[in-house]
């Protein structure tokens, strides 16, 4: 993905690029093993020696409160980042503890939340077992 289609990403989504938010916007986007704050920073400081963790963590909580970024709680330890927003699921291999999207349509979802009642803002759906190549 290119730099301007990340600018334009982040802009979609009312944030000011920076070098910084647009660096960790990337990694997000092409790297679908949604990785953990510390995975991110680990990652990118080698080519931004100025980074800090703090500035990864703000930078992320600053993409969920956008909406350019949702956060996953299906590791015990860390919260996982997933820069890819269309409605899908998640499953998490127990013997390798990859993350895996799963396509999963609105239709798919139940309509037991979905009344008068309620108005549901975000959904996680997260399945456990073991991957194809762990099987």
């Amino acid at each position: 993905m290119s730099i301007q289609e990340v600018h334009n990403y982040l802009k979609s989504h009312k944030v000011k690029p920076s070098m910084q938010r647009t660096a960790i916007m990337q990694y997000l986007l092409e790297h679908v093993n949604h990785p953990d704050a510390d995975r991110i920073y680990i990652d990118l400081v080698p080519s931004i020696p100025t980074l800090s963790k703090t500035t990864v963590y703000n930078t992320l909580k600053l993409f969920y409160d956008k909406k350019a970024v949702s956060m996953l709680f299906i590791d015990d330890k860390n919260v996982r980042y997933d820069g890819h927003t269309h409605s899908h699921a998640h499953f998490r291999c127990k013997k390798c503890v990859t993350i895996y999207d799963v396509p999963l349509e609105e239709s798919d979802m139940p309509k037991c939340v979905n009344s008068t009642e309620f108005k549901t803002e975000e959904t996680h759906v997260y399945f456990f077992g073991i991957c194809k190549k762990c099987g």
